[in-house]
């Protein structure tokens, strides 16, 4: 009867699009990122220590606590790690209330969030990134309409990746980018030494879709559910890594946390 009630409980969590009188446990992220929705979600303040929204007035900044969170987290950590550093340019993160969003066929349920790549100039100066401008195999990024250049901040952005595979809290799942952005990120971890678990964890999310752009632009950064998030009706969307929380077995929920879950539904008796 257990097994009943929880698959019963999950699968509510998985087909429903929104919440809704059947489905009253669903909420927060729910469904896959490419068909899903959230509520109760956080809106990114417009700038914070390190970071800054690309796009100030845009409504599309609404994500879970924990992936705002993560994103102040990190603006702070580069910041104090290289003082000297432009921010963090943030591209589109979810709508309010989730659903589809233009220019994105994913960042629907508040776990998805873009952000422009770190650049320095051809002699080494951080400069903030003027926008989404493309990374070549060399580095290099030509700036539209300049003339000018400029250069892929490869010791930042890999501390940015090397902070996200690290942070138990945040639980990264993918970091979109391209494959020669990932070979230049890797191969310069690999040369000065870095720890290998890191780096294999690393290589391990970064991945250039193959349904999509190549993202030479920017890195479209995807949070795993969470444990409780998949019980309220989140979907994964791609492999759970070992080093994130593993999502709950019907052997592992006792009967008080079933019950508990389960003390709204409108189909269990008075």
């Amino acid at each position: 009867m257990r097994l009943l009630w929880l698959g019963l409980a999950l699968s509510l969590g998985a087909c429903m699009n929104t919440p809704s009188p059947l489905a009253p446990g669903v909420g927060g992220t729910v469904g896959v990122p490419h068909q899903g929705v959230q509520t109760e979600a956080v809106e990114l303040p417009v700038r914070g220590h390190g970071f800054e929204r690309f796009r100030p007035r845009s409504s599309h900044y609404w994500g879970r606590q924990r992936l705002v969170d993560g994103i102040a987290r990190l603006g702070q950590a580069i910041s104090q790690r290289f003082p000297e550093s432009a921010p963090l340019v943030v591209g589109d993160l979810s709508a309010r209330r989730g659903g589809k969003i233009p220019g994105h066929n994913s960042h629907r349920t508040g776990r998805d969030v873009d952000f422009l790549f770190y650049f320095t100039t051809p002699a080494g100066a951080s400069v903030k990134a003027p926008g989404f401008i493309h990374v070549g195999a060399d580095g290099l990024a030509a700036v539209p309409g300049s003339g000018d250049y400029l250069r892929l901040d490869v010791v930042r952005q890999w501390e940015l990746v090397k902070l996200m595979v690290n942070d138990a809290e945040l639980g990264v799942q993918f970091v979109f980018v391209s494959r020669a952005v990932e070979a230049l990120l890797i191969d310069y971890a690999l040369a000065r030494g870095e720890p290998l678990e890191t780096v294999w964890r690393a290589q391990a999310v970064m991945l250039q879709p193959g349904d999509s752009a190549p993202h030479d632009d920017h890195a479209h950064v995807r949070i795993a559910c969470s444990p409780e998030e998949t019980v309220a009706g989140c979907s994964g969307g791609g492999p759970l890594w070992d080093w994130l929380p593993l999502p709950p077995s019907a052997d592992a929920l006792h009967d008080s946390e079933l019950a508990k879950f389960l003390a709204d539904d409108p189909l269990e008796s008075d």
